[in-house]
Protein backbone atom coordinates (compact mmCIF):
# COMPACT_ATOMS: atom_id res chain seq x y z
CA UNK A 1 0.00 0.00 0.00
CA UNK A 2 1.56 3.36 -0.61
CA UNK A 3 1.66 6.36 1.21
CA UNK A 4 -1.11 8.11 -0.11
CA UNK A 5 -3.46 4.96 0.58
CA UNK A 6 -2.22 4.44 3.84
CA UNK A 7 -3.31 8.11 5.01
CA UNK A 8 -6.31 7.71 3.63
CA UNK A 9 -6.69 4.50 5.74
CA UNK A 10 -5.92 5.99 8.85
CA UNK A 11 -8.00 9.09 8.52
CA UNK A 12 -10.90 6.68 7.80
CA UNK A 13 -10.16 4.45 10.90
CA UNK A 14 -9.63 8.13 12.74
CA UNK A 15 -13.62 9.07 11.70
CA UNK A 16 -15.24 5.85 11.68
CA UNK A 17 -16.82 5.36 15.29
CA UNK A 18 -16.60 2.13 16.50
CA UNK A 19 -18.96 -1.01 16.11
CA UNK A 20 -20.85 0.62 13.40
CA UNK A 21 -21.30 0.50 9.86
CA UNK A 22 -19.81 2.53 6.68
CA UNK A 23 -21.75 3.07 3.65
CA UNK A 24 -20.50 4.12 0.14
CA UNK A 25 -21.90 7.91 0.13
CA UNK A 26 -19.79 8.42 3.75
CA UNK A 27 -16.84 6.12 2.54
CA UNK A 28 -16.61 8.84 -0.95
CA UNK A 29 -16.55 11.70 1.70
CA UNK A 30 -13.54 10.30 3.04
CA UNK A 31 -11.98 9.81 -0.49
CA UNK A 32 -12.63 6.04 -0.65
CA UNK A 33 -14.23 5.47 -3.65
CA UNK A 34 -15.49 2.14 -4.82
CA UNK A 35 -12.30 0.53 -6.12
CA UNK A 36 -9.96 1.76 -3.44
CA UNK A 37 -13.11 0.37 -0.93
CA UNK A 38 -12.50 -3.09 -3.44
CA UNK A 39 -8.72 -2.96 -2.10
CA UNK A 40 -8.97 -2.45 1.57
CA UNK A 41 -11.04 -5.09 1.41
CA UNK A 42 -8.43 -7.12 -0.20
CA UNK A 43 -6.11 -5.80 2.08
CA UNK A 44 -8.26 -7.10 5.80
CA UNK A 45 -8.68 -3.55 6.75
CA UNK A 46 -12.37 -3.73 6.05
CA UNK A 47 -15.02 -5.93 5.75
CA UNK A 48 -18.51 -6.13 3.94
CA UNK A 49 -21.60 -5.84 5.39
CA UNK A 50 -23.49 -6.06 2.20
CA UNK A 51 -24.16 -4.23 -0.96
CA UNK A 52 -22.34 -0.58 -0.38
CA UNK A 53 -21.95 -1.21 3.51
CA UNK A 54 -18.37 -2.25 5.48
CA UNK A 55 -17.43 -2.44 9.19
CA UNK A 56 -13.93 -2.78 10.34
CA UNK A 57 -12.33 -6.17 10.03
CA UNK A 58 -12.98 -8.30 13.05
CA UNK A 59 -15.63 -5.97 14.80
CA UNK A 60 -18.78 -7.31 16.33
CA UNK A 61 -21.53 -4.56 15.27
CA UNK A 62 -25.18 -5.03 16.08
CA UNK A 63 -28.28 -3.26 15.26
CA UNK A 64 -27.90 -0.28 17.01
CA UNK A 65 -24.46 0.18 15.07
CA UNK A 66 -26.36 -0.56 11.53
CA UNK A 67 -29.13 1.77 12.98
CA UNK A 68 -26.57 4.75 13.47
CA UNK A 69 -25.64 4.82 9.98
CA UNK A 70 -28.73 4.55 8.90
CA UNK A 71 -29.49 8.13 10.94
CA UNK A 72 -26.16 9.82 10.25
CA UNK A 73 -24.79 8.49 7.03
CA UNK A 74 -27.99 8.27 5.02
CA UNK A 75 -29.96 10.88 6.93
CA UNK A 76 -32.90 8.84 7.81
CA UNK A 77 -35.63 8.95 10.35
CA UNK A 78 -35.60 5.32 11.24
CA UNK A 79 -35.87 5.22 15.38
CA UNK A 80 -36.26 2.81 17.71
CA UNK A 81 -39.68 2.90 18.83
CA UNK A 82 -42.34 1.65 20.95
CA UNK A 83 -41.89 -0.91 23.49
CA UNK A 84 -38.06 -1.27 22.51
CA UNK A 85 -37.82 2.26 23.24
CA UNK A 86 -39.29 2.61 26.51
CA UNK A 87 -37.10 -0.61 27.41
CA UNK A 88 -33.80 1.36 26.37
CA UNK A 89 -35.00 4.08 29.01
CA UNK A 90 -36.12 1.74 31.81
CA UNK A 91 -39.65 2.20 31.61
CA UNK A 92 -40.61 -1.59 31.21
CA UNK A 93 -39.50 -2.41 34.21
CA UNK A 94 -40.50 -6.08 33.84
CA UNK A 95 -38.98 -6.51 30.61
CA UNK A 96 -35.22 -6.24 29.08
CA UNK A 97 -33.46 -3.09 29.28
CA UNK A 98 -30.51 -3.38 27.35
CA UNK A 99 -29.73 -2.87 23.62
CA UNK A 100 -29.10 -6.86 23.90
CA UNK A 101 -33.07 -7.81 23.42
CA UNK A 102 -34.60 -10.50 21.33
CA UNK A 103 -36.29 -8.66 19.29
CA UNK A 104 -36.45 -4.41 17.97
CA UNK A 105 -39.01 -2.44 16.58
CA UNK A 106 -38.13 0.38 14.83
CA UNK A 107 -40.53 3.45 13.34
CA UNK A 108 -39.64 5.22 9.87
CA UNK A 109 -41.24 8.01 8.22
CA UNK A 110 -44.17 6.65 5.77
CA UNK A 111 -42.53 5.11 2.34
CA UNK A 112 -39.15 5.04 3.99
CA UNK A 113 -37.73 1.45 2.95
CA UNK A 114 -34.67 -0.06 4.99
CA UNK A 115 -31.41 -0.61 2.49
CA UNK A 116 -31.03 -3.97 1.65
CA UNK A 117 -28.05 -4.53 3.68
CA UNK A 118 -29.80 -3.64 6.86
CA UNK A 119 -32.99 -6.27 6.05
CA UNK A 120 -30.44 -8.64 5.10
CA UNK A 121 -27.93 -8.85 7.79
CA UNK A 122 -28.26 -11.45 10.82
CA UNK A 123 -28.59 -9.06 13.36
CA UNK A 124 -28.96 -11.74 15.92
CA UNK A 125 -32.17 -10.46 16.86
CA UNK A 126 -35.48 -10.08 15.20
CA UNK A 127 -36.05 -6.51 13.74
CA UNK A 128 -39.79 -5.05 13.18
CA UNK A 129 -39.98 -1.68 11.05
CA UNK A 130 -43.10 -0.08 10.92
CA UNK A 131 -43.41 2.77 8.42
CA UNK A 132 -45.67 5.34 9.23
CA UNK A 133 -46.60 8.93 9.16
CA UNK A 134 -47.51 8.84 12.68
CA UNK A 135 -47.01 12.51 13.74
CA UNK A 136 -47.28 13.78 10.10
CA UNK A 137 -43.87 15.69 8.79
CA UNK A 138 -42.55 16.32 11.56
CA UNK A 139 -40.35 13.30 11.90
CA UNK A 140 -38.45 14.59 14.38
CA UNK A 141 -40.60 15.46 17.19
CA UNK A 142 -39.87 13.74 20.28
CA UNK A 143 -36.69 12.28 19.66
CA UNK A 144 -33.52 11.83 22.36
CA UNK A 145 -30.56 10.55 22.16
CA UNK A 146 -29.58 7.18 23.40
CA UNK A 147 -25.67 6.38 24.47
CA UNK A 148 -24.65 3.23 23.37
CA UNK A 149 -20.89 4.03 24.33
CA UNK A 150 -18.71 4.27 20.77
CA UNK A 151 -21.94 6.48 19.25
CA UNK A 152 -25.45 7.60 20.27
CA UNK A 153 -28.58 6.61 18.46
CA UNK A 154 -31.93 8.63 18.63
CA UNK A 155 -34.54 6.62 20.10
CA UNK A 156 -38.34 7.94 20.61
CA UNK A 157 -38.60 9.45 23.92
CA UNK A 158 -41.08 7.99 26.89
CA UNK A 159 -43.97 10.00 25.51
CA UNK A 160 -43.70 9.33 22.08
CA UNK A 161 -42.98 5.65 22.46
CA UNK A 162 -46.19 5.21 24.65
CA UNK A 163 -48.11 6.67 21.74
CA UNK A 164 -46.35 4.45 19.28
CA UNK A 165 -46.79 1.48 21.54
CA UNK A 166 -50.64 2.70 21.46
CA UNK A 167 -50.62 2.34 17.63
CA UNK A 168 -49.39 -0.74 17.78
CA UNK A 169 -52.09 -2.44 19.90
CA UNK A 170 -53.78 -4.76 19.45
CA UNK A 171 -52.85 -6.00 16.13
CA UNK A 172 -48.58 -5.96 17.19
CA UNK A 173 -49.03 -5.79 20.81
CA UNK A 174 -50.78 -6.96 23.80
CA UNK A 175 -53.37 -4.23 25.50
CA UNK A 176 -52.13 -5.98 28.81
CA UNK A 177 -48.82 -5.14 28.38
CA UNK A 178 -49.35 -1.47 27.28
CA UNK A 179 -51.43 -0.80 30.38
CA UNK A 180 -48.96 -2.42 33.09
CA UNK A 181 -46.34 0.00 31.10
CA UNK A 182 -49.31 2.47 31.01
CA UNK A 183 -49.16 2.47 34.61
CA UNK A 184 -45.47 3.03 35.58
CA UNK A 185 -45.61 6.48 32.82
CA UNK A 186 -46.01 9.03 36.08
CA UNK A 187 -43.14 11.11 34.99
CA UNK A 188 -44.45 12.32 31.31
CA UNK A 189 -43.83 16.01 30.79
CA UNK A 190 -47.24 17.30 29.45
CA UNK A 191 -45.74 19.66 27.17
CA UNK A 192 -44.24 17.25 25.33
CA UNK A 193 -47.14 14.86 25.29
CA UNK A 194 -49.56 17.94 24.50
CA UNK A 195 -47.43 18.23 20.71
CA UNK A 196 -47.27 15.08 20.27
CA UNK A 197 -51.45 14.57 20.92
CA UNK A 198 -51.60 17.79 18.85
CA UNK A 199 -49.14 16.34 15.82
CA UNK A 200 -50.54 12.74 16.11
CA UNK A 201 -52.80 11.36 12.88
CA UNK A 202 -54.16 8.46 14.77
CA UNK A 203 -57.61 8.74 16.33
CA UNK A 204 -57.42 5.34 17.73
CA UNK A 205 -53.62 5.81 19.48
CA UNK A 206 -54.87 9.02 20.93
CA UNK A 207 -58.03 7.81 22.51
CA UNK A 208 -56.20 5.11 24.09
CA UNK A 209 -53.03 6.95 25.47
CA UNK A 210 -55.80 9.51 27.36
CA UNK A 211 -58.01 6.57 28.57
CA UNK A 212 -54.95 5.16 29.79
CA UNK A 213 -53.66 7.71 31.03
CA UNK A 214 -56.68 8.70 32.78
CA UNK A 215 -57.42 4.74 33.98
CA UNK A 216 -54.19 5.33 36.03
CA UNK A 217 -54.73 8.92 37.21
CA UNK A 218 -51.54 10.27 35.93
CA UNK A 219 -51.15 14.08 37.54
CA UNK A 220 -49.69 14.95 34.67
CA UNK A 221 -52.77 14.67 32.90
CA UNK A 222 -54.55 17.64 34.56
CA UNK A 223 -51.93 19.99 32.81
CA UNK A 224 -53.25 19.05 29.16
CA UNK A 225 -54.95 20.73 26.91
CA UNK A 226 -57.37 18.62 25.45
CA UNK A 227 -59.25 21.29 23.63
CA UNK A 228 -56.51 21.70 20.98
CA UNK A 229 -56.18 17.80 20.33
CA UNK A 230 -58.66 15.93 17.38
CA UNK A 231 -59.72 12.85 18.74
CA UNK A 232 -62.00 13.03 15.65
CA UNK A 233 -65.87 10.73 15.66
CA UNK A 234 -67.09 7.72 16.04
CA UNK A 235 -66.47 4.63 17.77
CA UNK A 236 -63.04 2.85 17.98
CA UNK A 237 -62.70 -1.28 18.78
CA UNK A 238 -59.95 -3.06 19.99
CA UNK A 239 -61.59 -6.37 20.42
CA UNK A 240 -65.32 -7.30 20.24
CA UNK A 241 -67.17 -7.29 23.57
CA UNK A 242 -64.82 -5.66 25.51
CA UNK A 243 -65.48 -2.30 27.94
CA UNK A 244 -67.33 0.63 26.20
CA UNK A 245 -65.90 4.16 27.04
CA UNK A 246 -67.66 6.85 26.18
CA UNK A 247 -65.60 9.35 26.69
CA UNK A 248 -63.21 8.55 24.55
CA UNK A 249 -65.60 6.16 22.25
CA UNK A 250 -63.88 3.43 22.12
CA UNK A 251 -63.84 -0.66 23.02
CA UNK A 252 -60.97 -2.18 25.13
CA UNK A 253 -60.65 -5.85 26.58
CA UNK A 254 -62.71 -5.96 30.00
Amino acid sequence: MDRQNRSIINNLLRNWPRNTVAVSVWLNGQSVYRQLAGTYVKSGWIERVGQGAFKRAGENIDWSGGLYTLQTQLNMSVHPAGKTALQLQGNAHYLPSSLKQSRIVLFGSKNEKLPEWFKSYKWEVAVRYVMTGLFGKDTGLGLTTYNSGNYGIKISSSERAAMELCYDVPIRESFDELDQIMSGLTTLRPRMVQELLEECGSVKTKRLFMYLAEKHDHAWVKKLDLGRVDFGAGKRSLCKNGHYDGKYKIVVPK
